[in-house]
């Protein structure tokens, strides 16, 4: 929660960023701590996978976080089913649910930008490529005035045809998640909790959504990732 202090007529806000780069994380504190300092002063943590995000984020020491800066796509942390910056911001959604979200990633596929979206409806969604130095400071803005923030590539993308939007859930991400491991079919249950005939309809069913259902696991991984299904 943004704290208002009497002494130096500022507000305080404590801020997450999460991102494997640490280059990255280096740029977007530079930004933050640019913006208004004489009204506003920032406390930043930073991780650099989603195992340390977790961590920090289900520390019941560590106060609440009032903007959360996650990357999509980093380093997983199976042991907690935590995939990517989405799955964290579930997460933040859960400990801290008046945490703003501000999500970035490097994909431009359509359907998983509607898929973000739905799914975790968050304050910002920005492709890393349209974020310039100002344009950063600009979608921070529009957080701190909890108004909404999409970058340009992302409003493009939802301006075009949606006719061949896919979604899929949890389990089938974590299938495919498996599959590109080279986890057995049979051994998949052990990790998701589901029966191994529902993994294979699964699989199935994702085979005809990506419209590959003679293909191989080589071919259904493939299109997964062309498809943003899968980082």
């Amino acid at each position: 929660m943004a704290i208002n202090s009497v002494d130096t007529l500022t507000t305080k806000n404590k801020i997450l960023i999460v991102d494997d780069h640490p280059f990255i994380i280096e740029g977007y504190k530079n930004a933050i701590t640019r913006y208004n300092p004489d009204e506003f002063e920032f406390f930043i943590t930073q991780a650099k996978d989603c195992q340390s995000a977790y961590q920090i984020i289900t520390n019941p020491d560590i106060p609440a976080f009032d903007i959360a800066f996650l990357d999509i796509s980093m380093p997983p942390f199976e042991e907690k089913n935590i995939y990517s910056g989405e799955d964290l911001a579930k997460l933040l959604s859960e400990y801290m649910p008046n945490c703003k979200i501000i999500l970035l990633t490097m994909y431009t596929e359509l359907l998983k930008i509607k898929t973000i979206i739905n799914t975790i409806n968050p304050s910002a969604l920005a492709i890393k490529n349209d974020l310039t130095f100002d344009e950063l400071l600009f979608a921070f803005d529009k957080v701190i005035k909890d108004e909404k923030y999409y970058s340009q590539s992302v409003l493009k993308m939802l301006a075009q045809s949606e006719e061949d939007a896919i979604e899929i859930d949890q389990f089938d991400k974590q299938i495919l998640f498996h599959i590109s491991k080279g986890t057995k079919l049979n051994t998949i249950p052990q990790y998701i909790p589901i029966s191994l005939g529902a993994v294979e309809q699964r699989k199935l069913k994702l085979k005809e959504l990506l419209k590959i259902e003679d293909g191989s696991d080589i071919d259904l991984i493939r299109e997964a990732k062309n498809k943003g299904l899968l980082f």
